[in-house]
């Protein structure tokens, strides 16, 4: 059999593929999604700024804002120069535990008690081992000040059983779920009894010590797996930057681990060489698989509130000509902020990142006839006449036109006419904030599983796109 030939990626998309899977492996909520990320930032110089607090930014300063723990907002200011932004969501779909969720039963086992968090494909969490993370809130001496504790099992709690295939004749030919009935995880072969759930959750992650303090939590179900390259042909060999690696990737939480990494590494290397000329900001935002309209999602005013600070801070004010009308103070100085945002804006680029979809080998007819979105083929520029893809014909040139410079492979997805499609928080992170916009992501397989697959390469080159805008 003559031997296949190795595919040959540019250098633009090379990257440290098992770092990438090492992320994943860390974000397993939207919490712990932006603590990896300010661990990252803040090994690259970035500082923290409260968000209830007074900033005070310095020329070239590195910055970053915790968001109710859940968003995160980085970003750099220069010297004069223009607005450039990226974003991406932190969330994923998973189960949610509900309250008493360890107090469930069916056969004398225990179960938890969870409801469905976004646009889940069922059937792929059955029979996987599932862990649990997110946050656990306890009492504090002050009743507006609890405090919060961000918790990972690290381990094989539960998992959701099938019903046998001898019980269940038709399953392969209806195979519907009912999520109350049907995707109660099993944990245990007794159940607990009423008022116990508060027990359990301290003895699995230790916190609090006293069980009667617990006064909340948020916690979400994982796959336990961890993720991994694989295929015949492989990538980016021995002498290249990156471990020897399979052209393709399988791990959880693709959707949208891919992107959010790709922001932070984008940013940071964006500013390695020194802060560039204007604003660079990356957005990481909850919530979008539910709509995003929280205090911390892309249809919140976060996004415009922490502009706004920016383009009023003494910093940027001193872009202006000595003589400008108003100075930075006052009414007049309000006038003059408002206005220099405004300018930005205008003059400015929002980089939307989420996954796309690829063309599934066993249903060609899902997708356009015309216009191919490969796994491995690049990062994918995301177009819908709808507008549920933000974007324009300005916006997409711009994004080509980094791809041609930088040696990024591209591509574009378009809907199969008369399907509706997806969306993203790009059109609602523009409609609040007026900047030009364009979604872009890298293709995948399986989007909303419980676990994805991609190309392998696409990841470096969504990273070396975000970072050209942001350079």
């Amino acid at each position: 059999m003559k031997d296949k030939e190795e595919k040959t990626y540019p250098d633009a998309v090379s990257y440290d593929v098992q770092a990438f899977l090492d992320f994943v492996s860390l974000v397993t909520s939207p919490y712990h999604a932006v603590l990896a990320a300010k661990t990252e930032l803040t090994e690259a110089g970035f500082q923290e700024l409260a968000l209830g607090g007074a900033w005070e930014l310095a020329a070239g300063g590195r910055y970053f804002v915790d968001v109710y723990g859940s968003t995160l907002l980085a970003f750099t200011v220069g010297a004069a120069g223009p607005l450039r932004m990226a974003a991406a969501h932190t969330d994923f779909p998973c189960f949610r535990l509900k309250p008493q969720a360890m107090e469930a039963e069916g056969a004398g086992c225990g179960l938890v008690n969870v409801e469905p968090y976004g646009g889940m494909i069922y059937r792929t969490w059955l029979d996987r081992p599932l862990s649990l993370a997110g946050k656990v809130v306890t009492r504090g001496s002050d009743p507006f000040r609890p405090v919060t504790h961000l918790v990972d099992a690290h381990l094989p709690l539960m998992t959701i059983p099938s019903l046998a295939i001898h019980r269940d004749r038709e399953v392969n030919k209806k195979g519907e779920l009912e999520a109350q009935r049907d995707l109660q995880p099993l944990f245990a072969l007794q159940h607990l009894e009423p008022g116990e759930t508060s027990d359990w959750i301290s003895e699995v992650f230790g916190v609090p010590e006293t069980p009667d303090d617990l006064l909340s939590f948020d916690l979400m179900t994982y796959p336990f797996e961890q993720g991994c390259t694989f295929g015949a042909t492989h990538i980016f060999g021995e002498d290249g930057p990156a471990p020897e690696a399979g052209e393709l990737l399988s791990s959880p939480r693709l959707d949208n681990s891919t992107s959010v990494w790709a922001c932070v590494q984008g940013l940071v290397a964006a500013t390695n060489a020194g802060v560039p000329d204007g604003v660079r900001l990356v957005a990481l935002f909850d919530n979008e698989e539910v709509g995003s309209c929280t205090k911390q999602g892309a249809g919140s005013a976060v996004l415009m509130e922490t502009l706004r600070r920016i383009y009023a801070s003494a910093l940027v004010a001193g872009w202006d000509s000595a003589d400008d009308a108003g100075g930075s103070n006052g009414a007049d100085g309000s006038r003059a902020a408002g206005e220099r945002l405004a300018a930005a804006l205008a003059d400015g680029f929002l980089l939307s990142c989420d996954v796309a979809h690829g063309d599934h080998p066993a249903y060609p007819s899902k997708s356009d006839p015309y216009v191919s979105t490969q796994l491995g083929a690049g990062v994918v520029i995301k177009q819908a006449a709808s507008q549920k893809y933000a974007g324009d014909a300005e916006a997409i040139a711009i994004v080509r036109a980094l791809c041609e410079a930088h040696a990024i492979p591209y591509q574009t997805f378009v809907n199969r006419s008369g399907a509706p499609g997806g969306s993203t928080l790009g059109s609602i992170a523009s409609a609040l904030v007026p900047v030009r916009t364009m979604d872009v992501g890298v293709p995948v397989l399986a989007m909303h599983s419980a676990r994805e697959t991609m190309g392998t390469a696409d990841e470096g080159a969504l990273v070396a796109l975000v970072r050209a805008v942001l350079e």
